[in-house]
């Protein structure tokens, strides 16, 4: 197996309040929160994985969360000068960090970019306060405003903002006002996702009243076509950028790349060319667990190789995410296997007008895309 794009993910788990329908690893910040001594076992954890990469460049480097911007600009500078330190950053390298507009401040904003972060990525979620308050949110409309505001005086050109539809009691004509809101600040890349009901969430346990699939659908298609108006291409389900703006990062992601993960439940996917497959890890959840079996030199997490039809799966899960889905080669290059592996699996999703499938390649349909969850059930492999 060629070597592919490789990528760092860095998670930072604490937040100031767990929203309702979040099932990331994420934990509120009761009181002080060890950011000096998480800090240590990231840089800690980064010089472990640096064997791993195997001297090859790092494409993009993600600071996530939980709410990343709650670090202060001190350490995320320590962390990037520890990433340059022990791994080998690409010239052009993207780097982004997440941020919550009820936690962001000018003076963090501007050290995060004189820290070497590139791309700014801000959860508004809504400009509807009163749905901002269903939400959970601590912030309100204004505060997201002002966080856009700080990114570019602080010098960002390169700006997410994150944006769900289909929120509880939401019409289709309000969806359609967010979305002309949050392009109105003239971000670079607008993430449009569904609000969804997770398992171990508040709103898994009392479910609010939301838009039936209909209605969803409906709003997602009213807001493909105002993005598209606004000079916003969408290249996966939930991602639209303007031109050059693609998030580096997620495309490696959906591109089934390789990409090193530290940071509480920090997972890692690496392609293993003697094995000819891919080995997954997962580092411990809980942030003090993390930490402890960081700096006592433990076993971080247990490796497991993926089996060739999880293999397939997982590329299909990720690609077909994308608007023009994979190419052969592509195919061949980060899995190992020929092309011609996959015609006959795919064929009745083809017959069936959710796959366009060719020799060069694979994509979904209009009705494949819509019903994308339906036709990655349809690829699970089978059960021993």
């Amino acid at each position: 197996m060629l070597k592919v794009p490789l990528s760092l993910y860095v998670h930072i788990p604490w937040c100031v309040k767990k929203c309702p329908y979040c099932d990331f690893n994420s934990h509120e910040v009761r009181s002080a929160f060890p950011q000096e001594r998480y800090t240590d076992a990231l840089i800690t954890d980064l010089r472990k994985q640096a064997e791993v990469a195997h001297g090859r460049e790092i494409i993009s480097v993600f600071i996530g969360g939980g709410t990343p911007s709650l670090f202060s600009a001190t350490s995320i500078r320590r962390l990037l000068a520890a990433v340059e330190e022990y791994l080998t950053l690409a010239r052009h390298a993207e780097i982004t960090i997440e941020a919550n507009p009820g936690t962001s401040d000018q003076q963090n904003f501007a050290g995060f970019r004189d820290a070497g972060v590139n791309r700014i990525s801000i959860g508004a979620q809504s400009f509807s306060n009163a749905q901002l308050r269903r939400l959970g949110r601590i912030h309100d409309a204004a505060a997201i405003h002002n966080a856009v505001t700080t990114a570019k005086n602080s010098g960002f050109g390169n700006i997410n903002i994150d944006l769900m539809y289909a929120l509880p009691e939401q019409s289709r004509r309000q969806a359609g006002e967010d979305l002309e809101q949050a392009m109105a600040l003239h971000p670079t890349h607008i993430s449009y996702y569904q609000l969804t009901i997770e398992a171990n969430t508040r709103f898994h346990q009392h479910p609010p009243a939301l838009p039936g699939s209909e209605a969803a659908w409906d709003m997602q298609q009213q807001g493909a076509e105002l993005l598209a108006e606004h000079g916003f291409r969408q290249y996966e389900v939930s991602a639209y950028a303007k031109d050059d703006f693609a998030c580096l990062h997620n495309l490696n992601y959906w591109r089934f790349g390789d990409y090193i993960g530290i940071g509480a439940g920090a997972h890692q996917k690496i392609s293993c060319r003697q094995e000819n497959t891919v080995s997954r890890c997962e580092k411990p959840r809980h942030p003090q667990q993390y930490m402890r079996h960081t700096f006592d030199d433990a076993p971080l997490e247990t490796t497991r190789y993926l089996a060739q039809e999880e293999l397939v799966f997982e590329f299909l899960m990720n690609t077909l995410r994308l608007t023009h889905g994979f190419e052969r080669q592509q195919f061949e290059r980060y899995t190992g296997l020929p092309f011609a592996r996959l015609r006959s699996q795919l064929k009745p999703l083809q017959d069936d007008g959710l796959l366009i499938m060719g020799h060069a390649g694979a994509r979904c349909s209009d009705m494949g895309y819509r019903f994308l969850d339906e036709l990655l059930q349809r690829l699970l492999p089978a059960r021993a």
